[in-house]
């Protein structure tokens, strides 16, 4: 029986796929790699030796590199995933050698309500289960490596408390001075625990370490996750590892990683990880998947390295960036790419039916929650005033040089009328535009996609950033407010404009990338301001800097690193096959 997804959820669908899968060891030959370049955990999972490929293929050129982006998402999410899925698979209908490049999801949302960003119906990365829970351990390397260093911290702090000058120096200690006020660390996990936000440790004798309060955030929003998204090579790693700051003295001067002589340590629990991993999609083609920080905090993308292998594997990489091209797009534009020092051919932006109409008026959905009546008849009308959103990420993609592809990601409810409309506005606004339904057909539903991506391809553009470095912070945060977000301006609190005064003052900020925080439901601050709205300033309540990953990043409104788990989460759905051994439920 053909597999539907209007009637076969997600989990049923990818089990299906996976007793046809490819074994590593097939894609790796699809993709030409040697046998010592492929590092198999199992059948269906490996990781790349990235040296080794980028060694050996040094001289061969790049393919055509290609980011997905999206509109301003709804809660729900617009699809993404979905969308470079699907790309791939109809690249891939089209005989093109693709790969795609992908973040590794959090437990925290597939346990949740967001699920493991796997795509979706007939475009997914599988095997779905091992994706979705821990793959080949990387996060796990990331919250070992991240607490070990908050374990050396708070040590540190206990045998500086207890032992004298002179004691510390005959353990080859000197004293540091920790302000026990001015962690900046605290520990990590990889689900939505709110219960762990805020915390006090210590509680005991003296051998138990000083009473202090910490809390928990999730494993993806650490400053090692960000950094295997940028770092180039091991030696980049442990370098940024070494400079992260995980407290201050009491003189304000930065305590890193090196200081507490645990950086090495901490890399060593990184040297696995920092390989990519391999995958494929439901129809067999490959998938490179690696690194999966907040978008909101940080980088927001799959890592540097998946897409140097994987612009050297085949001829067209298909990467993504997280959240709306305001927030995902620019960074990728602006520090991933001057990062790599890789420059795209062309950008993909996301949108449907139901957040076009959600920025054109309708009622804001609730994940949990049924779908607003709005959202089921006909509304040519929203739809219309909904792509003033839409049009301002195409400028958005326009204004770093790069040609637009606007995808339709097709739901089986939209009308003719109301897709035809969104085309019609596409168009007059000067960007490719095409229509998919990937997800209810796969790569089959996505050749119009994969064509006019193609197309954008071969023609020639003008990449440049919004910024260089050696522009003041000031200036990079006006420019992307006014350009990217669409805002009149920016205000500080009392806070923030010292912290912007002493930074600028701070040789140092040369070196540095902007990495901006703010909401990703509106381009605004404010996530109730929908489409595209005007006359706005954005308000910046802190400058937070982080050494290690090479970011300052200015704050706007209240953004936590540990979410919440919902009411009714997805782990309620999720059960094992005792007989088998298969997990159900995972979407």
């Amino acid at each position: 029986m053909p597999l539907d997804p209007t009637k076969h959820a997600d989990w049923e669908i990818a089990e299906a796929a996976e007793s046809n899968m490819k074994t590593v060891y097939q894609l790796g030959e699809q993709l030409g790699l040697k046998k010592e370049e492929l590092l198999p955990h199992g059948h269906y999972l490996a990781k790349l030796d990235y040296r080794a490929i980028l060694e050996r293929l040094k001289d061969r050129p790049d393919g055509k590199y290609i980011d997905v982006t999206a509109i301003t998402p709804t809660p729900l999410g617009e699809g993404k995933s979905t969308c470079s899925m699907g790309l791939v698979q109809g690249m891939g209908k089209r005989g093109k050698s693709v790969v795609g490049a992908i973040r590794q999801p959090s437990g925290g949302p597939t346990m949740n309500i967001k699920g493991s960003a796997a795509g979706g119906g007939l475009s997914q990365c599988v095997p779905l289960t091992p994706f979705s829970l821990g793959m080949t351990g990387d996060i796990n390397a990331i919250m070992n490596a991240h607490n070990l260093g908050m374990v050396a911290l708070t040590s540190r702090m206990q045998h500086e408390c207890n032992y004298t000058d002179e004691q510390l120096a005959q353990r080859g200690l000197r004293r540091l001075d920790i302000h026990p006020k001015k962690v900046e660390f605290r520990w990590i996990m990889d689900y939505c625990a709110q219960a762990l936000r805020n915390i006090t440790i210590g509680l005991g004798g003296t051998s138990d370490g000083m009473t202090m309060q910490s809390g928990f955030n999730i494993a993806v929003s650490s400053e090692i996750m960000a950094i295997l998204s940028i770092a180039k090579d091991l030696k980049d790693m442990r370098e940024r590892i070494g400079r992260m700051v995980m407290a201050y003295d009491k003189q304000d001067r930065p305590i890193t990683a090196s200081d507490l002589d645990v950086a090495g340590a901490m890399t060593a629990w990184m040297v696995d990880a920092i390989n990519p991993n391999l995958m494929q999609t439901i129809e067999g083609q490959p998938v490179i998947v690696h690194a999966g920080p907040f978008a909101n905090i940080a980088i927001g993308q799959s890592s540097v390295i998946a897409d140097r292998v994987a612009l050297k594997l085949a001829d067209y990489n298909i990467t993504e960036s997280g959240f709306g091209a305001d927030i995902g797009f620019e960074k990728f534009w602006n520090l991933k790419c001057r990062y790599s020092g890789l420059k795209p051919n062309c950008a993909v932006v996301v949108a449907t039916i139901r957040a076009l109409k959600c920025h054109g008026g309708a009622p804001i959905p609730v994940p949990g929650r049924p779908m607003p009546e709005e959202y089921k008849g006909e509304n040519v009308g929203w739809v219309e005033k909904g792509c003033e959103n839409l049009i301002h990420h195409i400028e958005t993609v326009k204004k770093a040089g790069i040609n637009p592809v606007v995808c339709i990601n097709a739901f089986y409810t939209d009308s003719d009328s109301e897709t035809k409309a969104v085309r019609r506005i596409c168009e007059a606004a000067g960007a490719r535009v095409a229509l998919s339904k990937h997800w209810q057909y796969g790569g089959d539903g996505a050749l119009e996609f994969a064509d006019a991506v193609i197309d954008a391809c071969e023609e020639p553009n003008d990449f440049k950033f919004l910024y260089d470095l050696e522009t003041p912070l000031s200036k990079r945060i006006e420019l992307i407010v006014k350009e990217v977000y669409g805002g009149d301006g920016v205000s500080y609190t009392p806070e923030a404009q010292a912290k912007l005064k002493r930074l600028e003052a701070d040789p140092e900020m040369k070196e540095m990338t902007t990495c901006m925080v703010k909401s990703h439901l509106s381009l605004s601050h404010d996530p109730k301001l929908k489409g595209a709205p005007k006359g706005w300033t954005l308000p910046i309540r802190d400058i937070l800097t982080y050494k290690g990953a090479g970011f300052v990043v200015p704050v706007a409104g209240a953004i936590t690193l540990m979410p919440g788990t919902a009411s009714d989460p997805a782990y309620r759905r999720i059960d094992v096959d005792v007989e088998t051994g298969k997990v159900k439920g995972v979407f």
